[in-house]
C-alpha cells in the first residue's frame, strides 16, 4: 500500500520534530550508544505513527526501548506543544526499533567471507571460460 501525499507530509514534520525533541531530552545517547530516528510511518487516517529508532552501540536494546517508551508520554507532550497548529489530532505514538544497520553489517559480513579465490563462484567459472576463448 503506498503512502498519499499528506501521509508523507505529516511523517515528515514529526520526524523533523521528533528528532528535535529527542536532542533537547537529552535522549539522543542512551546507555553509552546513540539512537536516532530513522523512520516514520503515518497511517492513513493519521491517527497513529509509527517511529522506528536506530540504536547504534547500545549495550542493551530492549532496555535501551523501555526507557524510550517510559518518556513517551514526555515526548507526545512537547509534540503536541510544537504541532497543535498544523494537525487536528496528535497521532499515537509507537516506537519500534529498526534493525536495517544489524542486517547491514551481517550482508558485510557474509560477504567477507566469500573468498575471491573461491572456485565455485559462478563469475569466476565465467571468467576462466572468457579467457580460455
Amino acid at each position: 500500500m503506498t503512502e498519499g501525499k499528506r501521509q508523507k507530509q505529516v511523517a515528515a514534520v514529526l520526524q523533523q520534530e521528533l528528532n528535535d525533541i529527542f536532542m533537547r531530552l537529552g535522549m539522543t545517547m542512551i546507555d553509552g550508544g546513540m539512537v536516532s530516528i530513522s523512520k516514520v510511518q503515518v497511517t492513513p487516517d493519521l491517527l497513529e505513527a509509527r517511529i522506528y529508532l536506530s540504536l547504534f552501540q547500545v549495550q542493551e536494546p530492549n532496555e535501551a526501548m523501555k526507557k524510550i517508551e517510559s518518556r513517551a508520554w514526555e515526548v507526545k507532550k512537547e509534540l503536541s506543544d510544537r504541532v497543535k497548529n498544523q494537525l487536528r489530532r496528535i497521532p499515537v505514538l509507537q516506537f519500534y526499533q529498526d534493525d536495517t544497520l544489524d542486517y547491514v553489517f551481517k550482508m558485510e559480513e557474509l560477504f567477507k567471507q566469500i573468498t575471491p579465490g573461491d572456485q565455485n563462484s559462478p563469475e569466476l567459472n565465467a571468467e576462466e571460460e572468457r579467457e580460455a576463448s
